[in-house]
């Protein structure tokens, strides 16, 4: 049964296909462009001309912020999504010359056999179908491009067979994650704190961003389908579930939740209006609806939209009724909060930037480590890192990201989202052997692989770019960039 499209996701296949495909966006303001037909070239890969509605179809797939579509005139975002487009045209055009082919056959293997189209161990029929109805797209639109995401697998697959891996190349990927290293670091978080932006920074850095800081309130209709209500008795039964597929199967076609409540004789709820922590305009907890339900139904942005809910045998039909906006100001500590976060996140940047910069050029060693430690009143702390010991200030990939700087090296080392960063220095590194015969050794085999195999891609890339002849019409692409 078809629950969510997010539950489809969770298949390697359409992962890809959700994650790179699907991406809704309405470009506006290009009417003007195509007055007069698709005449217009963009683009030429050797004989193969580019439409520019060719392109403009690719672009409408991205989700371009208002403030790039505001600044595109005045930017080379244009240009960049051309050069990303005709690198995949290019991809095709290889695809098309080393005679990769796709059958009807084999493509029909390839979705009868996903897990997300299967129900009792067998391809259904009903659960493509509603897939493709959630999704928005007709079944051509998405079997193309579960085609073109094989071809280019296939053609990855193709260059990659026949690499053959050195020990040497094992023994190095092994070691980048397996070892033991003495450092000494510097926790910069003691040094950021003593940042604490002024007010005057505070109220300037809210101006500039109060349209995002906006309280939602939204208001519900809601049906709970329970058995006693559909077939008259607490069962969960055969027939009940029958009827939760028939109802699915209304709310997907876009019935109203009137019309389903009427033909099953159920009773609305409606909630009153409520934030997305669950209160109301009073600031009171809004209880007449269960956590877990409100989780599921607060991202509900389409108004008068009848969606169908499950969730740990509980299922309910949900309708957004209403959505009303509230500006926040500085006196809402949250908002006063988030500034002051955002604002300590970019002196974090700058301040990282900097540290970095004269890392790189060579200004910064140890002594300079020491003496930024003394001016700061920062306290170098000394520790053993090992791949299979836990540490209490360094996490799995903090480690990883330390285990490749080298001897007597100083480095900034960040958490991939700045809430963690350090100075450290390399004292001296032990490097653990690996077992030729053992699993382990297959297992990193296996990543140098995929390590060479993406130095033979780049190369490749280069190779066929200078293969082709590449012609771009500047004048439309001014005349796209200006129709904003």
């Amino acid at each position: 049964m078809l629950r969510s499209i997010g539950k489809y996701s969770k298949s390697l296949l359409l992962k890809i296909f959700v994650g790179i495909i699907i991406l809704p966006f309405i470009f506006w303001g290009m009417g003007d462009v195509f007055r007069g037909g698709n005449q217009n070239i963009v683009a030429t890969i050797d004989s193969t001309k580019i439409s520019t509605q060719e392109f403009i179809n690719f672009f409408n797939r991205l989700n371009l912020s208002d403030e790039e579509k505001k600044n595109i005139n005045n930017s080379d975002l244009v240009e960049k999504i051309l050069s990303e487009f005709i690198g995949r045209k290019i991809i095709e055009l290889e695809i098309e010359n080393l005679g990769i082919k796709l059958t009807d056959s084999s493509l029909r293997d390839i979705i009868k056999n996903d897990d997300t189209f299967l129900k009792d161990n067998k391809f259904s029929r009903t659960a493509y179908e509603k897939f493709l109805i959630e999704s928005g797209l007709s079944a051509p639109d998405f079997e193309q491009n579960i085609a073109a995401q094989e071809k280019k697998r296939q053609l990855l697959t193709y260059l990659s067979e026949g690499i053959l891996i050195p020990d040497s190349l094992v023994k190095a990927e092994y070691q980048k994650e397996n070892q033991s290293k003495n450092i000494d670091f510097i926790n910069l978080e003691n040094y950021y704190k003593d940042f604490q932006p002024e007010e005057k920074e505070i109220k300037e850095t809210f101006e500039k961003s109060k349209q995002f800081f906006v309280k939602e309130f939204k208001k519900f209709n809601f049906v709970n389908l329970k058995p006693k209500d559909l077939v008259g008795n607490d069962e969960y039964n055969e027939k009940f579930f029958d009827i939760i597929n028939q109802i699915e199967s209304r709310a997907l076609d876009g019935e109203s939740l009137k019309d389903i409540s009427v033909s099953y004789k159920l009773s609305i709820s409606t909630t009153e209006e409520i934030n997305n922590e669950m209160k109301n305009r009073d600031g009171a907890e809004f209880k007449k609806i269960n956590k877990k339900l409100f989780e599921k139904i607060i991202n509900i942005n389409d108004l008068n939209s009848t969606k169908f809910i499950d969730y740990d045998n509980n299922y309910f039909l949900v309708e957004l009724i209403s959505v009303n906006t509230i500006n926040k100001d500085l006196n809402d500590q949250n908002v006063k909060n988030t500034i002051i976060t955002q604002i300590n996140f970019k002196n974090k940047i700058e301040h990282n930037i900097r540290l970095a910069n004269k890392i790189k050029s060579g200004n910064f060693v140890k002594k300079d480590m020491i003496d930024f430690a003394q001016k700061n009143s920062l306290k170098i702390n000394s520790t053993k890192l090992e791949t299979d010991v836990k540490d209490p200030v360094f996490n799995k990939k903090l480690k990883l990201k330390i285990f490749r700087t080298s001897k007597n090296d100083v480095n900034l080392v960040n958490s991939n989202d700045f809430s963690k960063s350090f100075l450290v220095f390399t004292k001296d590194t032990q490097f653990k052997k690996i077992d030729k015969n053992s699993d382990k050794y297959k297992e990193y085999k296996l990543k140098a692989k995929l390590d060479l195999s993406k130095d033979i891609y780049g190369t490749y890339d280069i190779s066929v770019n200078n293969k082709y002849k590449i012609e771009l019409n500047n004048k439309t692409i001014e005349r796209i960039k200006n129709s904003f």
